[in-house]
């Protein structure tokens, strides 16, 4: 692959991996399965690793994971909470464990735990009260879920001993609470729950702590954030320890002393995994050694002494009745396989992914055929392979339209792409499509305007495009099906509330092709005004650093449409904000301040700035904050009670200041 096919495939993977990323970690509705995310993750990875010019800060290898979802107070972790990186065969497990003996020697151990499939979180205790509880959000900054989490019976709301203590685990739903729930939801004539995880992570993002409390879900704590302070010298201890302070740990778990150990202990588990009365989805592998932890350090997304080892998916056989045809935002058309309903992984499933006409020709797949569809992870399933000695010879080949299903616009294959795309800017499809990614939680996140609102008040004619969704009166609404007073008060409560949204929602709201929420972000920082932006030439948005060539000539072209501007009209005679008003992008050589330039960590806990003011003040003034010391670190604030990241501190001879220090810069 060439420099230019390798940048039109880099950018077509973070497009869909960050689309992925955004329905798996913020709509809680994954859309591919694991197995599908891992091989395009992996092919990205390789991709970037051959042309390092293309990965960019945007790009998901670069991230943890995901976003926040409003609506529950953001908390940032002390210590930040990373994946781990995966292993998929006795092969990949193999090499791990040379990479391990290659930095600490042959004596080495490792604790085998079961992954178990639920939501990560994290429970701080002060003085041995349980405190705060949190989710694991991007690794970084996640969401207050304290009152959820204090409704899970096997979460200790006081330890055995006094101690001050943050710990993590995984809250997952067993599975007889999974079936009780979704026979509920089935007498209420409630769409059921597509497997546990999504019912536990749902469950834990209710508002409401009574509907958590009705759940019945359970957790299994398995680290603790910081051992600094606790004398633990080795991961096994730290599970002990934390039994002895009341927490409730998974006794399925065994030190090893070498990998062929590990591999056959793997298998056991995978044997017997079907009687477990929760969910898992691999098996975690761990040097026990905290000091060989240490020595072997972290890359930017997550631990080089620990690997997640994740099942092969579960393959059935069923038969493929129809293809349906999907268009999207972006006028894309998506082949999905209707298929012969068949149970896989604990649900029942007719639906599977085909994604284009491409993969349909190499997996030689008819209408009628019997195939093969696996389901990693209890998500969204694949067709695998055609299972050609089934055929009878009344299989009928399939065939892509040549035009759109939904306005019969001829659809055209932009060069470069595999995708057929109706490029009708009229295209019902797509303006319905356009609208529902306008009022999502991570645009103009109008609560109440979901898919079903939508997709009526745009079957009654009542909005043709965003902007109708400002001139809506509550007559209108009460009309709609399920709407109540109630309902329809709350809902033009929140269109204008949304109204003062800063410019990076907008912009990403409006779905301008490539320009995903960072780089919408990015650009409202830089240009501050709708009229700015709009203005910019071509070069002056190719000048602004993580944007490319091809956003770059997206943008402009955007702009230019006579349309487009017309809506920028509309939108700013209805009273929608059309600034930046968020924290100031400062340019480093116009700064005068201290943390110009600068990283600083902060550690421990302050007295009079919470820790997000702290990082707003330091960020305001053109610093950086991040979440772990290491040599490129300027500057570590240390609050009272502050730990190992003092210590490290000290030990690489980076300036540390206290709060005292830092409210005299953060105030000239």
């Amino acid at each position: 692959m060439n420099k230019q096919e390798g940048t039109a495939r880099v950018e077509e993977l973070q497009e869909l991996l960050n689309d992925y990323n955004y329905h798996y970690h913020v709509l809680d509705k994954p859309s591919v399965p694991d197995s599908e995310y891992d091989k395009l993750m992996n092919e990205l990875i390789e991709l970037e690793n051959s042309f390092p010019e293309l990965k960019s800060s945007h790009s998901p290898t670069q991230r943890v994971g995901g976003a926040i979802l409003e609506g529950f107070q953001k908390i940032e972790h002390k210590t930040p909470m990373l994946s781990l990186g995966n292993a998929f065969d006795e092969q990949e497990l193999r090499d791990f464990d040379k990479r391990v003996r290659k930095v600490v020697g042959d004596d080495v151990g490792y604790m085998v735990e079961l992954k178990i499939d639920g939501l990560a979180v994290s429970l701080r205790y002060e003085n041995g009260k349980f405190v705060q509880g949190a989710t694991r959000g991007d690794g970084t900054i996640g969401e207050d879920i304290t009152e959820n989490l204090k409704t899970i019976k096997s979460i200790p709301l006081r330890t055995k001993k006094n101690v001050s203590i943050e710990v993590r685990g995984e809250a997952f739903m067993p599975k007889k609470s999974f079936e009780k729930l979704n026979e509920a939801k089935i007498q209420a004539e409630e769409e059921p729950f597509a497997n546990p995880r999504n019912a536990a992570a749902g469950s834990l993002r209710q508002l409401d702590p009574k509907i958590a409390a009705k759940r019945n879900l359970d957790i299994y704590v398995y680290s603790i954030a910081d051992l600094g302070e606790t004398g633990v010298t080795k991961q096994s201890q730290g599970l002990d320890l934390l039994e002895e302070l009341g927490f409730k740990t998974n006794r399925e778990r065994k030190k090893c002393q070498s990998i062929d150990e590990v591999i056959s202990l793997i298998q056991q588990f995978q044997e017997n995994r079907a009687s477990l009365a929760y969910d898992i989805d691999g098996i975690v592998i761990k040097v026990d050694s905290l000091q060989q932890q240490e020595e072997l350090g972290f890359t930017a997304k997550s631990p080089r002494w620990a690997v997640a080892y994740k099942f092969p998916a579960e393959e059935v056989m069923t038969k493929l009745l129809d293809i349906e045809l999907n268009v999207g935002r972006t006028g894309v058309i998506t082949p999905t396989a209707i298929l012969e309903p068949v149970r896989v992984a604990g649900t029942t499933v007719q639906r599977a992914s085909l994604h284009n006409e491409d993969l349909i020709r190499e997996k030689d797949i008819k209408l009628g055929d019997y195939v093969v569809v696996k389901k990693a992870g209890d998500i969204i399933p694949e067709v695998v392979n055609v299972l050609v000695e089934h055929r009878t010879g009344e299989e009928k080949e399939f065939l892509m339209p040549t035009n759109c299903p939904e306005c019969e616009s001829e659809l055209v294959r932009i060069e470069g792409e595999v995708a057929l795309r109706c490029i009708n800017p009229k295209c019902p499809a797509q303006i319905r499509e356009g609208l529902i990614h306008f009022v999502a939680r991570n645009a103009m996140n109008i609560d109440g305007l979901g898919e079903r609102v939508i997709a009526q008040l745009f079957q009654e004619g009542l909005v043709s495009n965003v902007a109708d969704i400002y001139r809506l009166e509550r007559n209108q609404l009460l009309q709609l099906e399920r709407m109540g007073e109630k309902s329809t008060d709350n809902l033009l409560s929140a269109i204008e509330k949304s109204k003062g949204s800063s410019l990076e929602k907008l912009l990403f709201g409006l779905g301008i092709r490539h320009v995903g929420a960072k780089a919408a972000k990015t650009l409202a920082q830089h240009f501050e005004t709708m009229e700015r932006l709009q203005n910019a030439s071509r070069d002056e948005i190719i000048a602004i650093n993580e944007i490319g060539d091809k956003m770059a000539d997206a943008i402009a072209t955007y702009f230019e449409n006579p349309e487009v501007q017309q809506l920028i009209l509309e939108l700013q005679s209805l009273g929608v904000n059309l600034n930046y008003t968020g924290p100031k992008l400062i340019k480093i050589e116009e700064s005068d301040s201290y943390f110009a330039g600068k990283t600083v960590v902060l550690t421990g806990k302050l007295e009079q700035l919470s820790r997000d003011e702290a990082k707003a003040g330091i960020e305001g003034l053109g610093g950086k904050v991040t979440g772990s010391v290491s040599k490129s670190t300027d500057l570590v604030v240390a609050g009272e009670a502050a730990g190992s990241k003092l210590s490290k501190a000290e030990d690489l001879n980076i300036e540390v200041w206290d709060e005292a220090r830092l409210l005299v810069e953060l105030n000239k």
